[in-house]
Parts: C-alpha cells; sequence; structure tokens
C-alpha cells in the first residue's frame, strides 16, 4: 500500500501549523505558474504533514488571485494523498452558529475568474464531481473534532461565491431558500483540482458568523469576527492535531474512487494529445499518462 501524506491547506487566520516536528520549508516548482507559498513538510504523531497556507503569510491573496492550479500541483508533487482544506465560511443555518466546523459534502460553484481545470485544447478530461469529498476523511474528521469536544456538522452544501465583495442581501436570502449550508470564496475550484489530480479531499468549513441574511448581522462587529476567526484557528489546529494521531498511516483506498479518478476519464485519442500540455500534467496526470 501506498504511505499515507497527509496535505492541509490553511484558510483565513492560519498560516502555520504549530506542532510540526522535523519541519522544513520547500519551495517547489510547478508548470502551472506560482503556488501561494512554498510548503512546510514535518510531521505531527510520526504522521508525514504537508502544510500551505492558501492566502500567504500575511494574507497577500485574495480568493481571486489564487494560484489553484499550482497549489495543488506542487502539493500532489510533494506526495500528497489525502488533502484537508481548512477554510473560513459565513452560515445561512441557525443551527450552524459561529464557532461550528461543518463536515460538507457538496459544493455549488459560483465562481468566473478563475481557471478550473488541468485539461483542456490538447489534452481533454472529464472526472465526475457528483460526490467531491472523500466519506472517509469525513469520517475521520468527525472523530477527531468531537474527542477534541468541537461543534461539527456532518454534511453540507457549501456555496463558493467569487469575491472578495460578500453577498447582497437578495443573494444571501436565494442561497439560504435553496437550502445551501455556507458560503466561502476558496474551496472552488480547489476541490475540482484536488479530484483531477486523484487527491483525496475533505472540507473543514468554519463558521466566523451569519451571512447578511440573519436579522443580527448588522449588529456584528469586525472585533467579533476577529475573535471567532481566531477561536476558530486554534480548534483546527487541535482538529489536525488529533487527525494526525488517529489517522491511518497507509492510505486507505478512496470508497467514491476519488484516487482513481482518471482512470476513464481522457477523451483525447493518444495521438492527438498536445505534448506541451502532457509535459504540465506529469505530476496530476502521471498514474494514468505513464501507464
Amino acid at each position: 500500500m501506498t504511505k499515507a501524506v497527509l496535505g492541509i491547506i490553511g484558510g483565513s487566520g492560519i498560516y502555520d501549523l504549530p506542532g510540526l516536528e522535523d519541519v522544513r520549508e520547500e519551495a517547489i516548482a510547478s508548470p502551472w505558474g506560482q503556488p501561494s507559498s512554498a510548503v512546510r513538510r514535518g510531521n505531527i504523531a510520526g504522521l508525514p504533514i504537508v502544510f500551505m497556507p492558501r492566502h500567504d503569510k500575511g494574507h497577500r491573496l485574495s480568493p481571486s488571485d489564487i494560484n489553484y492550479r499550482a497549489n495543488i500541483d506542487v502539493l500532489k508533487r510533494a506526495g500528497v494523498t489525502d488533502l484537508i482544506s481548512l477554510s473560513a465560511c459565513g452560515s445561512f443555518k441557525e443551527e450552524l452558529p459561529p464557532g461550528t466546523f461543518v463536515l460538507v459534502d457538496q459544493f455549488v460553484d459560483r465562481t468566473y475568474k478563475r481557471e478550473s481545470s488541468f485539461f483542456g485544447k490538447g489534452c481533454v478530461a472529464h472526472v465526475s464531481m457528483a460526490h467531491p469529498v472523500s466519506p472517509r476523511l469525513r469520517i475521520h474528521l468527525a472523530a477527531a473534532a468531537e474527542a477534541e469536544g468541537i461543534p461539527v456538522a456532518r454534511g453540507g452544501t457549501y456555496l463558493c461565491m467569487e469575491g472578495p465583495q460578500f453577498s447582497s442581501y437578495a443573494e444571501s436570502m436565494t442561497y439560504k431558500q435553496l437550502g445551501y449550508s455556507v458560503i466561502g470564496m476558496t474551496n472552488m475550484p480547489e476541490a475540482k483540482l484536488a479530484r483531477e489530480a486523484e487527491i483525496c479531499y475533505a472540507t473543514v468549513a468554519m463558521v466566523t458568523d451569519f451571512d447578511c441574511w440573519h436579522p443580527d448581522h448588522d449588529a456584528v462587529t469586525v472585533q467579533d469576527i476577529v475573535r471567532v476567526l481566531t477561536s476558530n484557528a486554534e480548534k483546527a489546529k487541535s482538529l489536525v492535531a488529533r487527525l494526525a494521531q488517529d489517522f491511518p498511516r497507509e492510505h486507505e483506498e478512496c470508497p467514491i474512487g476519488s484516487d482513481r479518478a482518471l482512470d476513464a476519464a481522457f477523451i483525447t485519442a493518444p495521438e492527438a494529445r498536445d505534448p506541451e500540455l502532457l509535459k504540465k500534467l506529469d505530476a496530476v496526470a502521471g498514474r494514468v499518462l505513464k501507464a
């Protein structure tokens, strides 16, 4: 079996990962451009960990400015088999108050400025996104959250908006009426690209506030949001430590086929594939292309 390597993408408020041992920073080049930052390699409880702050240190990058393709490519090159996205979000449901960690199982993509695939002209491939989140990872995350006493909700739909502005009241009410659970700005196309790269993926959507549909929304101060964001970041670090302690050391085969997503995905005939694009796909699609 393949050794498990756990990747952690840190969202807003999570720019480092205390508890990492034998840490070394590594700048990994990507043919897809500049990633958000160098990765930090280390281990927690003996489990190999690769950490990347999505917005870079100091929150240099807005959601629309992140090079999601380069980030996922770099994590793949670093050997990541399982990827956890730690992401701040707003809530559409009273039963998901600030401080709750939502283990979403579905996404709705409303982004429009971002490169959302490794494939295209010269090499076309279609992967399934019917079930975008690894159920196995969600089980491990739920167990870790409960062990740490973190309020956790199993399941939910994450609406990914472009940003950087927040929703209008009309937008927020529409999303709420459609039954979505939380809203954020970063998990798409990240989840799609992880699937194309055959990396098992799961999101921890950390609620910082209710979106503007809520009648008390206007009474929330920046200080309130920062306080919750800081608290969530500390809980997330505890979650990762517990997760690493109990995580399988051998990569478990994904029950929904995330780690074999490209088996039947390629449409372009081998003789028609662009050699230059194939070179860029050496990491994300190497398992299939080199077979």
